[in-house]
């Protein structure tokens, strides 16, 4: 589970958590300048997101090129061998 989220969940909200800090902690205090709604409402949402699909694109590259098994290897199946399934591998 914790593979998952460090993994997938982390790159894709951390763009927007670093803004909603920055928001809250400096941003909410500064005026609107022509009266219109709170910038948490017009926020960078776009961009947010788009932020967060390429570090999420860029940690699923980072895990394809640095782990695995070797592309020239064998694979050997699971199989069943006294009385217990031993699992699939590469050799």
């Amino acid at each position: 589970m914790s593979r998952i989220l460090l993994q997938y969940l982390l790159p894709l909200v951390l763009p927007t958590l670093i803004w909603l800090i920055w928001y809250f902690a400096i941003g909410r205090n500064r005026p609107a300048a022509d009266g219109s709604p709170s910038q948490l409402q017009h926020g960078p949402w776009f961009w947010l997101i788009l932020a967060g699909l390429a570090l999420l694109g860029g940690s699923l590259i980072y895990t394809a090129l640095t782990h695995g098994f070797d592309p020239t290897g064998t694979y050997v199946a699971p199989r069943w061998e006294g009385g217990r399934v031993v699992p699939g591998r590469v050799e």
